[in-house]
């Protein structure tokens, strides 16, 4: 059977396994807000989903989007998720005989983009905490040149939780302008973060950011995003987009509804996700070699070290997976670092963590022992 299968059935029996606690996919599983609730219900009973969107997305949300950001005179590209903003860059600047620049860990699909046009992908290593486990301007400095198409930041990084700071956005911009790169600046966490800074600030006419709905708002089966940019790079990328029929109608009413309500919203969403990292924080330090190397995390996730405690992240998935709960191994960000640790996932109802705080003892036992492991991606 192909990769492409078994990835596929691997997902779907996830998919269909009743009651399954989602604690891999960054994904927000906390009861959603009523008006993004009403927005959707009511778009549904108007029959709004038989036409199709405008191409860019309803002016509406875009405007909301961009006004969220703060990037006055910036405009929106609304697409299905942040992950097709990222491959309609990708597809736009990335040939044969350029680079993308990105760090090691990071999200590993922009990369499969850029190598699909025949681009070269240049990780750089930042799992190492003489670094603060983060991208310096040094060695991004030492990694670019006149090929580099575009230099990915991901930020807070997926799956890290590192947040960049306001100086280092202005540095990695100074580099990207004295190469001639693109900053790609993929915010999909930024909501779970303290004082972050959007690249569009630093350099509003060399830089684009991409959003996702998927984690603050919890919309990630709707599939929607968005990228921002200048009015000029705005206008190259929707000339290359493939969205010509518009963003899913409900998923647009939904975000919409969703940034009106965001500040209460995502008081809430915050709250439920500290408590839930501290819970981890907690029940890891009371097991002798698991580690949690960036704490507190900016993103809506943890990093969990069990090398030090003689354990495999995949034996770990397993045991969890046996017990309806879905982690994931480091590997799926990282060949390099990805024997070293797993994710775990912390925007979902604390019951969740409570049973995977609860179990944690038990499932490091078993998983020393596990040596026969399915597929995992």
């Amino acid at each position: 059977m192909s990769q492409a299968l078994l990835r596929n059935r691997y997902f779907d029996e996830l998919s269909a396994t009743p009651g399954l606690f989602w604690l891999g996919q960054n994904t927000n599983h906390i009861d959603g807000h009523p008006a993004v609730r009403q927005a959707m219900i009511r778009a549904i009973e108007a029959g709004e989903y038989n036409a199709y969107a405008p191409p860019l997305g309803f002016e509406a949300v875009r405007a909301a989007i961009v006004a969220d950001l703060g990037t006055p005179g910036a405009e929106a590209l609304v697409t299905e998720g942040g992950v097709n903003a990222l491959a309609l860059v990708c597809r736009a600047r990335c040939k044969p005989g350029t680079t993308l620049v990105t760090t090691d860990p990071t999200w590993k699909w922009p990369c499969l983009f850029a190598r699909q046009q025949g681009a070269e992908v240049i990780e750089i290593p930042i799992y190492d905490a003489a670094c603060g486990y983060r991208l310096t301007a040094e060695a991004l400095r030492a990694h670019v040149d006149e090929r580099t198409a575009i230099i990915y930041v991901v930020d807070p990084n997926n799956p890290l939780g590192i947040r960049y700071t306001a100086d280092e956005i202005e540095s990695f911009a100074a580099i990207a302008r004295d190469c001639g790169a693109l900053l790609v600046h993929d915010c999909t966490y930024r909501d779970f973060a303290d004082g972050h800074t959007p690249a569009l600030h630093a350099s509003p006419e060399g830089a684009v950011v991409t959003l996702s709905f998927s984690k603050w708002l919890g919309l990630a089966g709707l599939r929607i995003g968005a990228l921002v940019a200048s009015p000029t790079l705005f206008e190259e990328f929707a000339g290359s987009s493939s969205s010509v029929l518009g963003a899913s109608v409900i998923a647009q009413r939904a975000a919409e509804a969703g940034l009106s309500v965001k500040q209460e919203w995502m008081t809430t969403v915050r709250g439920i996700d500290r408590a839930n990292k501290a819970m981890i924080h907690a029940a890891s330090g009371a097991i002798e070699g698991l580690a949690l190397p960036i704490y507190p995390s900016h993103g809506n996730f943890l990093v969990l070290e069990t090398v030090d405690a003689g354990v495999r992240p995949e034996a770990l998935v397993e045991c969890y997976r046996r017990q309806g709960i879905m982690i994931r191994q480091g590997t799926y960000h990282t060949q390099r670092f990805g024997d070293r640790f797993v994710k775990v996932s912390t925007s979902v109802p604390p019951a969740w963590v409570e049973k995977f705080c609860a179990l944690l003892p038990q499932m490091v036992e078993q998983a020393r022992t596990l040596n026969d492991l399915p597929a995992q991606f």
